[in-house]
Parts: C-alpha cells; sequence; structure tokens
C-alpha cells in the first residue's frame, strides 16, 4: 500500500473520510510551493501535498527549515470563508500540540507557529495566502513536525530541537502523524467558522507561560521591548511597551527576557 492509502486509511480510523486530493513525494523542494501552484490552478480546499523530504522547506522570514527523512513535511489548501486569518496558525499550532498528547507529550505552541517540548522544538507552521478585492482567495498552511528523526538526523539542531521519536513512547509512523494533524485541523477551522474564541482558549491553554513576562519581539519594523499581555480577538499578539501602550503584533519572533546569568535559552 502506498503513501496517499495509509494515510486516506489513517484518516478514516480517525472518522475522516478526506475530501481532497492527497499527493505524497518522495522528495520535493517545498510542500508549500507545490500546493500554492495548485492553489493558483484551482486545486480544492483540503487537498494537501507531503514529501519524506525536502530540499528547499523553510520557516518564517525565509529561514531553511531542515527537512530529513523520518520527519512530517505536510502542506494543506484552505479557501476561508472568514476574514480572520490570523488564527490559522493558532489553529494549526493546537492541532499539532494535540497530537503530540496522543503520544505523552506534552508540547507547548508559542506565537505565533512553533510547537515546543521543554523548550526545544517540536514542529514549525508557516502560512503563506493570496488575496484579492474579493478578500482571501486562499491559504496554505505548512506544517513541519520532527517525527522518526533521531539527534544524528538534526545534527547541529539537536541542541535546539526534538522530535517525537526523543521523547514519546513509541515512535508513530509518519502517515499516523499526518492524519492525526489533518483530522485535528479540520476541527479547528469549522470552529474558526463558528466561534472562533474556542481556538484562542484552546491555545491560550497549551500556550509557553509567558504572560506578564518581560520579552523582546524582532519585527520588520524593528525590536520592540515590554511584557506579554495577551492575543487579541484576531490573533494577534498584544503587548504592553516597556515606554508605555500597548503595541499589536501581526508578526514577529518572541524572546523571552531573563535576568543577566540565567540561562538566556527560549523556553
Amino acid at each position: 500500500m502506498d503513501r496517499e492509502a495509509r494515510l486516506r486509511r489513517a484518516l478514516l480510523t480517525r472518522g475522516a473520510a478526506w475530501p481532497a486530493p492527497l499527493e505524497w513525494h518522495p522528495k520535493l523542494g517545498s510542500t508549500n510551493d507545490v500546493l500554492k501552484a495548485r492553489a493558483r490552478g484551482g486545486s480544492p480546499e483540503w487537498a494537501a501535498v507531503l514529501a519524506d523530504t525536502q530540499t528547499g522547506g523553510r520557516g518564517r522570514e525565509g529561514r531553511a527549515w531542515t527537512s530529513p527523512p523520518g520527519g512530517l513535511y505536510l502542506s494543506v489548501l484552505l479557501r476561508p470563508r472568514f476574514e480572520e486569518v490570523g488564527f490559522v496558525p493558532l489553529a494549526a499550532g493546537v492541532a499539532v500540540a494535540e497530537v503530540a498528547g496522543e503520544y505523552g507529550v506534552e508540547a507547548r505552541v508559542k506565537w505565533p507557529n512553533d510547537v515546543l517540548v521543554g523548550g526545544a522544538k517540536l514542529a514549525g507552521v508557516l502560512t503563506e495566502s493570496s488575496s484579492s478585492s474579493r478578500g482571501v482567495d486562499w491559504v496554505v498552511v505548512g506544517v513541519g513536525v520532527n517525527v522518526a528523526v533521531d539527534q544524528t538526523s538534526l545534527g547541529p539542531l539537536a541542541e535546539t530541537a526534538t522530535s517525537l521519536h526523543l521523547e514519546a513512547d513509541r515512535t508513530p509512523a509518519v502517515e499516523e502523524v499526518a492524519a492525526g494533524v489533518l483530522a485535528r485541523l479540520s476541527v479547528w477551522y469549522d470552529a474558526l467558522e463558528g466561534r472562533p474564541s474556542r481556538v484562542v482558549d484552546a491555545w491560550r491553554a497549551c500556550a509557553i507561560p509567558w504572560w506578564g513576562r518581560p520579552v523582546e519581539v524582532h519585527t520588520a519594523q524593528g525590536v520592540l521591548r515590554g511584557t506579554l499581555r495577551d492575543v487579541d480577538e484576531t490573533g494577534a499578539l498584544l503587548v504592553d511597551r516597556e515606554e508605555g501602550g500597548v503595541q499589536r503584533v501581526l508578526s514577529g519572533e518572541v524572546r523571552r527576557l531573563r535576568p543577566t546569568g540565567s540561562d538566556s535559552r527560549d523556553t
């Protein structure tokens, strides 16, 4: 049985008869890039592209995403009927954290798109979208999860990254994890159309506990220092600025500030 058939079977065990094409490739440059081309060509919502490895995987701001064999590299196409697409990466992060929990791994989400275990990165989410005068035409959600990846495969990232293989009681099949992520994402995506506050509440429940703590937020406009307050009704981050006032942040990287002499690694 090929990978696509095994994935569909795994989805059925979760009660999800997948309504769109599933493509699984041995190697791609980027699953997001392939699916964006499919989106422009009219592929239906929930079409998905997966690969065993990527040669051009990337995270936010064009950073390289290491994609060794044994990882999940998945992109799924959404065509939202709502405007608050800032919720989508939060929903995807919650989905990944929930699936990790099924294997006994306590994962936490870090705004806007990282999933961590004990401060080490387990997974990342990258969303890319296209809009027109009608609104948002499509969103491609890319998810990378370290599944059956060991420290040797992680290479220089071994000190800052982890995997289900290293954290869980058993190492699940990549197809099994893919089915879980897709199924849980579909649940939270449906919630976005009805009660988006449910997604924010779920995200807060599994977020790293940085609320009320000093942080540094690196954005395209510069570095912002302040105290983390919350996420708002659109999924944006709210920061109480050092110089006063509340800053709403749509995109950036958050780093916790620690006292001099303490462990400087993000958690």
